[in-house]
């Protein structure tokens, strides 16, 4: 059974850092990515990586976020650095495959940001 697992989450100072990871089971990814959604909004897309290690960042995390993965362990890793209250989300790991054709996402975890 296929399943992404986040955590790292939490309530950090406007400034500060947090690493969320996600760990998956069930089966190995091509592509994995984070996503976060705001109270009240849609869900947007924060960086990818694909299985060969390309990755890429969106430009309102361009300088502070960082994406990672470790194959080995079928994780997933996002580094925030200088947060402030608009990265406040709920963070979701999305996995994918092609071959079979799978997508999969995870539950969530709350970061909070205050001022």
């Amino acid at each position: 059974q296929v399943q992404l697992v986040e955590s790292g989450g939490g309530l950090v100072q406007a400034g500060g850092s947090l690493r969320l990871s996600c760990a998956a089971s069930g089966r190995t990814f091509d592509d994995m990515d984070w996503y976060r959604q705001a109270p009240g909004k849609q869900r947007e897309l924060v960086a990818t990586t694909t299985r060969g290690g390309t990755t890429n960042v969106v430009d309102f995390a361009m300088c502070r976020f960082t994406i990672s993965r470790d194959n080995a362990k079928n994780m997933l890793y996002l580094q925030t650095n200088h947060l402030n209250p608009a990265d406040t989300a709920v963070y979701y790991c999305h996995a994918a495959t092609k071959y079979p054709l799978l997508d999969s996402w995870g539950q969530g975890t709350q970061v909070t940001v205050t001022p």
